[in-house]
């Protein structure tokens, strides 16, 4: 990419596409195209399709998609399965169409077997049963690293797919029961410091190992990936495995000690109380990041100072 290259950011407003725009113009890029829901939906291909016909992006980088929790997958399963397969295809065929050189498209580290070897590397997909309680969601985003792959090999693209670990950053939804662990966290645990409550439930045992990076880090190596030249320094680009890159930052904590880091920051005073009752999901996920340290790029905000940064900005969010 050069800074007048023509980028196209789908899903502008959420959390990896509110950093891609803040990232690309801190770097210096000065030709991208966002649209929100209202002005281009990306359910609906005739519309997917006269946009790329209009505009002619040079690059795309595909971060819309319908995200959420353990709740939010398990209460909506076939929204999760209809909705990313739509867009992932309304986006990707009409890249191709429109000579697209390189689009960049944004799966998930649930694509990857529930009980696999950690860390996890890139190879082992598919290589076993998934995590039921995002298995729609999973499947989806298998099928978008799969289609990019196929357009690659038939059309001689160099579409290229990135999974990143559990993400999270000032622009995450806060909602209770949509929202991912760590914002949810924040929030439950400020409302109860503002009522003075006793405790607060956190779901499942705490057991579970989690990566986490914040969304910043996430948008600064995606744009690193899309400005190196050495890609084929790691033979991304073969007949024999797909195209995909994980993203993370290479270690984990325990939910029960994410828990307690997120006490510390907001000042809660009482108790964290964890319900067994509810699911854990898997137990460990770590990312393995060979190829991306291969390729130069490594995390910079540490997990405590995101935290910081992500509760500053909800109490700002709530005028405080």
């Amino acid at each position: 990419m050069n800074k007048l290259s023509k980028i196209y950011i789908a899903g502008h407003k959420g959390l990896v596409g509110s950093a891609l725009i803040r990232q690309l113009i801190a770097r210096g890029y000065t030709n991208i195209i966002a649209r929100t829901h209202t002005e281009l939906d990306l359910l609906d291909k005739d519309k997917v399709s006269a946009f790329f016909k209009k505009e002619k992006p040079e690059y795309v980088i595909l971060a819309a998609a319908k995200v959420g929790g353990i709740y939010a997958n398990n209460t909506y399963p076939a929204e999760f399965i209809y909705q990313n397969l739509e867009i992932q295809n309304n986006v990707i065929h009409n890249a191709y169409l429109n000579n697209v050189k390189q689009l960049l498209f944004l799966g998930s580290s649930c694509i990857y077997p529930r009980d696999c070897p950690q860390p996890i590397k890139e190879e082992y997909l598919l290589t076993g049963p998934l995590e039921a309680t995002n298995r729609p969601y999973a499947l989806a985003k298998i099928a978008g690293i799969e289609m990019i792959w196929s357009y690659n090999r038939q059309y001689q693209t160099r579409y290229l797919a990135v999974m990143p670990t559990n993400l999270y950053g000032p622009e995450d939804s806060f909602d209770l029961q949509n929202s991912h662990v760590l914002p949810a966290l924040i929030r439950k645990m400020h409302e109860a410091k503002i009522i003075n409550a006793k405790e607060v439930v956190v779901w499942g045992t705490g057991k579970p190992m989690r990566e986490f990076l914040i969304n910043d880090d996430m948008a600064d190596a995606c744009i690193h990936l899309l400005e190196s030249a050495n890609l084929e320094d790691i033979n991304i680009f073969n007949e024999t495995s797909p195209p995909l890159v994980n993203i993370g930052s290479g270690t984990d904590i325990s939910i029960e000690d994410l828990a307690n880091q997120i006490k510390i920051a907001i000042g809660f005073a009482g108790n964290i109380v964890f319900d067994s009752a509810k699911p854990d999901g898997t137990m460990k996920k770590l990312l393995d990041v060979t190829r991306l340290k291969l390729l130069g790029w490594k995390y910079k905000v540490d997990l405590k100072t995101g935290i910081e940064m992500t509760y500053k900005q909800y109490l700002r969010s709530l005028g405080q």
